[in-house]
């Protein structure tokens, strides 16, 4: 019994020291790792045992400098945010007729070509100067600046508004276009006529024409100055029309924005269109006015990313009806961008839901291929 028991000691002994044997490089490679997590936390309390208060102080410190990050950042002139649009009362159409005094007006968008108002847009009546904007528009097609334009004695003596062409001598046709679009010049505009077709019969023809290829079918011209006619005819919305493509030629539009420029010969022309200074955005227009036609008007007028086109013709107070209708037009666009997300999700909506209802009809009807050999009972 005693041999036996001593046998099994020794092999309970040999079983430990293998088990051990075998466990060692287990052991070896836990304790760097212990001992180096332990002195990382020694590290930490000795240094909170010594500086008692200094980590809260350093938190404190890199929130503030965390603050003032975000405050560069949110304040940097570099980041600019663009302002919201503030809300402008529109008043109803019946109340702006009746502060009207034209007999026809048009507000138009000229990106889009949307109404935005018009009251009787398209009764025919005489354009006066504001004709002349077809007047310069060919003249700056046909004519270099530096050509010399004749002055006849039919040019020379027309009625004011004139620039008082003298007869018989030349001028150069960049000083004569200005005095037709700033000036509103007649005898500048029968003698640039007569340069580009012969007559000024002749390029009233030019002027109808014109007026036909940039989509105003109902002007017909008469004269190159715009005076009283017969046969001779606008609307406020052919007026519109043409003014809204003759500002997209450059040129055009870089002249009728001057609020005055000088001659080669060292006179001040000086621009009719008060709206360059009175109205918030003008761009550009052309008055005109006869006793029979009463004063008109057609111009352009830019506010942030809008851009609209007014027209009217029989005024009796043109300048308090184009303030108004230019509020009106640019209150209506605020008004229309801000329902077109609205609208735009409807119609989202609306696609949506007619693709659903599509394919519930076609899982539920039959789908027969179309040489009619074979038949599905569903859609798979």
């Amino acid at each position: 019994m005693t041999q036996l028991a001593a046998a099994f000691h020794k092999r309970s002994v040999l079983t430990v020291m293998m088990l051990l044997l075998f466990l060692l490089p287990f052991f070896t490679a836990i304790q760097p790792v212990q001992a180096k997590k332990s002195s990382h936390s020694s590290i930490i309390a000795t240094t909170h045992k010594c500086a008692p208060g200094k980590e809260e102080k350093t938190e404190k410190t890199v929130t503030r400098s965390v603050s003032n990050t975000q405050t560069l950042i949110t304040s940097s002139p570099s980041i600019k945010r663009k302002p919201a649009r503030q809300r402008v009362s529109l008043p109803s159409v019946a109340k702006l007729r009746k502060k009207l005094s034209s007999r026809s007006a048009l507000v138009m968008d000229s990106r889009t070509g949307e109404i935005l108002y018009a009251h009787d847009p398209d009764r025919p009546a005489q354009p006066a100067s504001t004709i002349k904007v077809l007047t310069g528009l060919l003249s700056i097609q046909a004519l270099q600046n530096k050509e010399y334009v004749f002055a006849s004695k039919n040019a020379a003596r027309m009625p004011r508004s004139k620039i008082d062409l003298k007869q018989g001598k030349s001028y150069r046709a960049n000083d004569l276009i200005n005095a037709v679009l700033l000036a509103s010049a007649n005898d500048a505009s029968v003698a640039l006529a007569e340069k580009v077709a012969g007559s000024e019969k002749n390029f009233a023809q030019l002027m109808t024409n014109k007026a036909r290829e940039l989509g105003a079918g109902n002007t017909v011209c008469k004269t190159a100055s715009g005076l009283t006619a017969r046969g001779q005819k606008s609307t406020a919305r052919d007026l519109a029309i043409i003014f809204n493509k003759a500002m997209t030629n450059r040129e055009f539009a870089a002249r009728i924005a001057k609020t005055k420029t000088q001659t080669s010969y060292g006179k001040t022309l000086r621009n009719h269109n008060k709206a360059l200074w009175r109205i918030k955005g003008a761009m550009g227009g052309k008055t005109g006015y006869t006793s029979a036609a009463r004063q008109t008007y057609v111009g352009k007028f830019g506010r942030d990313d809008d851009e609209l086109v007014v027209a009217i013709m029989g005024s009796e107070t043109m300048w308090d009806d184009i303030s108004r209708l230019v509020e009106y037009g640019f209150a209506k666009q605020q008004r229309l961008a801000s329902a077109r997300p609205a609208m735009q999700k409807d119609t989202h909506d609306d696609t949506a839901a007619a693709i659903a209802k599509l394919t519930s009809e076609l899982h539920q009807e039959p789908l027969q291929v179309l040489a009619g050999v074979k038949k599905y009972s569903k859609l798979q």
